[in-house]
C-alpha cells in the first residue's frame, strides 16, 4: 500500500506545492473547484486529491506509489577479492593445525613417498623417466653441527611452474591434481596409495625450521630449480641451480635449517630414526637414515711402555711383524629404517604363525607370543585391512581398565601412521586390551591428519572390529586345549565382565565367555552354558551368591538347603561380578537369582512348611519385638538346614557384598547407603535347638533377661555369618565374653573359693620373694665412663 499524506491547507499553501514534471503547476483557483472537489495526477506516481471545507480551507490528500523496476534488472555492485596477510595465515596453518612438532617428518616423508609413487606410475607408460636417478628411495641426513635436516628422494621432482603451483600456493595439493588426472585417464590406473590430499603438509616444516630450501629436478626439464623461504615471511624465492656439486639426477632435496630451540632434539640421528620407525615404518619405499655406527678393527701399536717393550721386542723381531691391537672405530653410514614390512597387506594364506608373532613383538615391543590373532580385510561401504592380537599377558596395572585411552591400536592411512591415541572411537573400553593395526584409505581425518573425525564410517568400522574381536576370543574358548582360554580368563576376565556392564547390545556374545566357580566345581571354572546344561528340568533360575572370597562363598549359610537339594550355585567372588550379572538379568530365558535375598523360591512349598510357619508365628513376633528397627521382619527360612538363623537383604536392596563395596567407595553417598540397606529380613531355622529353646522361652518367660541377650547375640552372629559388618565390634566382643563366662563358669571343677585362695597364695609368694632378695646398690661412679671427669670425685 502506498503511503498517504493528508492535512488541511489554505489556498496559498496549495499554490506553493511542487509542480509535477511535464506540466504547468496548478493554481489554487484552477486546480481546486470552489464548489466541489478536484483531482490532480502527477507523472511520477503522485496523486493529489483536494476537497473544499468550510471557508477558505481545503483538505488535501497525496497518494505516492512506488514505481517497480523491470524484471531482471539488479543493482550494480563492485566485486572484491578476499585479502589475507600471508605471513599471519602461514603462522595459523603451521601452529594451529598440528599438536606435535614431530609430525613434520611424517608429512615430508609422505610427500617424498608420493613423489616416488608418481614416478612409478608415470614410468609405466614412459620407461625413460626411470632410466636415470638410481633406485626409488628416501634418504634423511641430520647434521647436528650445522643444525640441519636434509631429506632426499629420487621421485618425480618439480618444474619451475610446479614449484610455484605446489609450494607457492597454500592448500594446493599436487597429489590431488595427480589423482584427478589418474582417474580421468583410466589407462594409468586408480589411486594406488598416494597419501597427500590437503596441500598443507609441506608447511609443517616451519614447525621446527626457520628456513627451508627445496632443490628439485624434474625429468621433464633440463634445469634444476631451488625454492627458498623463511618462516614468518610472506614471500619466497625461486632460482636456477648453477652449482655443479649440488646437481641432482632426479628428484627433490629438502633442507631444513632448524630453530635454535629445536636443533638439539631433531638433528639427533637416533631421534630421527625413532620418528621414522614410528610414523613411516610401513612406507612402500626404503627409507635410509644417516647413523653413527661402530666396528672393531686391528691397528698397529705405536708406542709401548718401557717394561713391555724389551720383553716383546725380541719376539716380534723374530716374527718379522709389528704388534697389533683391536680397537673400536666409529663411522657414519646409511641404515635402513623401515625394514619391517606391512604384514596386513599380504594374503593371510601365505603367512606363517611365526611371522605374525614376530610382527607383534616388533610392533608392540612385547616378549611373549600372543594368545591369538586375526587377519582380515573388509570391503563394501568401508574398506580397511587389520591384524588384531590378544596379548599373552594382562596389563601390569588396572589403570588400563579404567582409562578408555590406550596405545594398543595403531591407525594407519595408506601405510602412514596417524595415531594410537583414541578415546573409544575404534574400540570400546572393555576391549582396550586388544592390540593391532588398522589401515584404511577411507577414514575421515582432519587437515593435520592427527584426529579421527566422528562419522558414520568410523561407527561402521568400530562395529566390524568388535565383531572380529569376538570371533577371535570365541576361537580361543572353543579350542580343545582349555589352557589357552584359562590364561585368557585369568588375564582379561575383568574386561569381559566390564563389557557386560557397558555394552548391552553385545550381551549375547559376552555372556557365553563368562566363567565362574560353583558349588559343584570349586576347583575349575564353568561357563553359563555348562551350568544351564546340567540344570534339572524343574529348576527355573540360575542361582548365585556374591562374596569377597571363595572360602566365604563355600561356607555361607545361604547355600545349605540348595546344596542339600543338589542345586548348583555360582560363586561370584570378584567385586565386578555381581554388577555384571545384574546387568545381564537373564541367560537363555533363565533369570539370575541371588540366594542371599528374600523371597527365594526353590519350588518345594509344602503343607508341612505352612504348618511350621503357624507354629512359630509367636516366636517371630517376639524376636521382632526384641530387635526393633534393626530388621524389617522375622520369618521362617527355606534356605537353612544346619545354621540357626541368617540375615537376608530385601528384594530390591543391596546384598551384603554390594553394601561392603559401596562402603569402600571414597565418594560414596551415605544417604543412599542407609536407604538401600534399610530392609533386612531375619530368617530362623525352626529345626535348630537354639531356635527351639528361644521358642520355649518366649512362651514361658518372655521377659527373661537371658533370653533377650541370646536374641541380641544371635542377631549379631547372623550379621557376621551373612557377610555384613557389625555396627559396634567392641560391643559384640563384650557380649561374647559375657556369654563365654556364663558357659564356662565351673565347668572343669574350679570354684570361686579355690580361685580366691590361688590368687592370695600368689600374692604372698611374690611378697616373700621380694623380702628375701637383697638389693644391690650401684654407685654412680661404677656406671660412669672412664672419660668422665667426675668419675673419681
Amino acid at each position: 500500500m502506498a503511503p498517504a499524506l493528508s492535512g488541511t491547507l489554505g489556498a496559498s499553501s496549495v499554490a506553493a506545492l511542487r509542480p509535477c514534471a511535464g506540466r504547468r503547476a496548478p493554481s489554487a483557483a484552477s486546480s481546486v473547484a470552489p464548489r466541489g472537489s478536484g483531482v490532480v495526477r502527477c507523472s511520477r506516481g503522485l496523486r493529489w486529491d483536494a476537497h473544499r471545507s468550510r471557508g477558505r480551507l481545503l483538505r488535501v490528500r497525496c497518494d505516492a506509489a512506488v514505481v517497480e523496476k523491470p524484471a531482471g534488472e539488479e543493482a550494480a555492485g563492485e566485486k572484491f577479492e578476499y585479502q589475507a596477510e600471508v605471513s599471519r595465515l602461514m603462522d595459523l596453518i603451521v601452529h594451529s593445525l598440528y599438536s606435535h612438532k614431530e609430525v613434520f617428518l611424517r608429512e615430508l616423508v609422505s610427500n617424498a613417498s608420493d613423489a616416488l609413487d608418481k614416478l612409478r606410475f608415470l614410468g609405466v607408460t614412459d620407461s625413460s623417466l626411470l632410466a636415470d636417478g638410481g633406485e626409488l628411495e628416501i634418504r634423511i641426513k641430520p647434521d647436528l653441527d650445522a643444525g640441519t635436516i636434509t631429506i632426499t628422494d629420487t621421485g618425480v621432482g618439480m618444474t619451475k611452474d610446479e614449484l610455484k603451483d605446489c609450494l607457492g600456493t597454500i592448500a594446493q595439493s599436487g597429489t590431488s591434481k595427480f589423482l584427478k588426472a589418474l582417474k580421468e585417464n583410466k589407462d594409468l590406473g586408480a589411486d594406488n596409495g598416494l597419501i597427500g590430499q590437503f596441500g598443507v603438509g609441506f608447511y609443517s616444516a616451519f614447525l621446527v625450521a626457520e628456513k627451508v630450501v627445496v632443490s628439485t629436478k624434474s625429468p621433464k626439464s633440463d634445469k634444476q630449480y631451488v625454492w627458498e623461504a623463511v618462516a614468518d615471511s610472506s614471500s619466497y624465492v625461486i632460482k636456477e641451480e648453477t652449482d655443479p656439486e649440488k646437481m641432482l639426477t632426479r628428484g627433490t632435496q629438502i633442507t631444513l635449517f632448524l630453530r635454535p630451540d629445536d636443533k638439539y632434539e631433531f638433528a639427533d640421528p637416533s631421534r630421527i630414526q625413532g620418528l621414522v620407525k614410528n610414523y613411516s615404518q610401513f612406507v612402500s619405499f626404503p627409507i635410509y637414515t644417516w647413523q653413527e655406527k661402530s666396528r672393531t678393527v686391528e691397528v698397529e701399536e705405536d708406542e709401548e711402555p718401557k717394561e713391555v717393550e724389551e720383553a716383546t721386542k725380541a719376539y716380534f723381531d723374530i716374527q718379522g711383524e709389528k704388534k697389533k691391537k683391536t680397537i673400536t672405530e666409529k663411522y657414519w653410514d646409511w641404515e635402513l629404517a623401515n625394514e619391517t614390512k606391512p604384514i596386513w597387506m599380504r594374503n593371510p594364506k601365505e603367512i606363517e604363525n611365526t611371522e605374525y608373532n614376530e610382527f607383534y613383538k616388533k610392533t608392540f615391543n612385547e616378549f611373549l607370543d600372543p594368545l591369538a590373532h586375526t587377519h582380515f580385510t573388509t570391503e563394501g561401504e568401508v574398506e580397511f585391512r587389520s591384524v588384531l592380537y590378544v596379548p599373552g599377558m594382562a596389563p601390569l596395572s588396572n589403570e588400563e581398565i579404567m582409562n578408555p585411552k590406550t596405545k594398543n591400536i595403531r591407525l594407519y592411512v595408506k601405510r602412514v601412521f596417524i595415531s594410537d591415541d583414541f578415546d573409544g572411537e575404534l574400540f570400546p573400553r572393555y576391549l582396550s586390551f586388544v592390540k593391532g593395526v588398522v589401515d584404511s584409505n577411507d577414514l575421515p581425518l582432519n587437515v593435520s591428519r592427527e584426529i579421527l573425525q566422528e562419522s558414520r564410517i568410523v561407527r561402521i568400522m568400530r562395529k566390524r572390529l568388535v565383531r572380529k574381536t569376538f570371533d577371535m576370543i570365541e576361537e580361543i574358548a572353543e579350542k580343545e586345549d582349555k589352557e589357552d582360554y584359562k590364561k585368557f580368563w585369568e588375564s582379561f576376565g575383568k574386561f569381559i565382565k566390564l563389557g557386560c556392564i557397558e555394552d548391552t547390545g553385545n550381551h549375547k556374545r559376552l555372556a557365553p565367555l563368562l566363567r565362574f566357580h560353583s558349588s559343584k566345581n570349586e576347583g575349575d571354572l564353568i561357563s553359563l552354558d555348562q551350568y544351564v546344561e546340567s540344570m534339572p528340568e524343574s529348576q527355573k533360575a540360575i542361582y548365585y551368591i556374591a562374596t569377597d572370597s571363595l572360602q566365604s562363598a563355600k561356607t555361607a549359610p545361604f547355600l545349605e538347603k540348595l546344596v542339600q537339594k543338589d542345586i548348583e550355585v555360582l560363586y561370584l567372588i570378584e567385586p565386578i561380578d555381581e554388577v555384571a550379572i545384574q546387568n545381564l538379568q537373564t541367560y537363555k530365558e533363565k533369570k539370575f537369582v541371588d540366594i542371599s535375598k528374600e523371597d527365594l523360591e526353590l519350588g518345594d512349598e509344602e503343607e508341612e512348611t505352612k504348618e511350621t510357619k503357624q507354629e512359630f508365628t509367636l516366636l517371630c513376633d517376639w524376636v521382632k519385638q526384641q530387635l526393633g528397627d534393626k530388621v524389617a521382619k522375622v520369618q521362617i527360612s527355606k534356605r537353612l538346614s544346619s545354621s540357626p538363623c541368617v540375615l537376608v537383604s530385601g528384594k530390591f536392596g543391596w546384598s551384603a557384598n554390594m553394601e561392603r563395596l559401596m562402603k569402600a567407595q571414597t565418594l560414596g553417598d551415605t544417604s543412599s547407603l542407609e536407604f538401600m540397606r534399610g530392609r533386612r529380613i531375619f530368617e530362623i531355622n525352626p529345626d535348630h535347638p537354639i531356635i527351639k529353646d528361644l521358642s520355649a522361652a518366649c512362651k514361658n518367660e518372655p521377659e527373661s533377661t537371658e533370653a533377650r541377650r541370646a536374641v541380641e547375640l544371635l542377631y549379631e552372629a547372623a550379621l557376621i555369618s551373612s557377610g555384613y559388618t557389625p555396627e559396634s565390634p567392641a560391643e559384640l566382643g563384650g557380649k561374647i565374653y559375657e556369654m563365654m563366662a556364663i558357659a564356662l563358669g565351673g565347668r572343669w571343677g574350679r570354684s570361686d573359693m579355690e580361685e580366691a585362695e590361688a590368687s592370695t597364695g600368689e600374692a604372698s609368694a611374690e611378697a616373700d620373694s621380694s623380702e628375701g632378695t637383697v638389693a644391690e646398690v650401684i654407685e654412680p661412679s661404677e656406671v660412669r665412663p672412664e672419660s668422665d671427669p667426675w668419675r673419681d670425685q
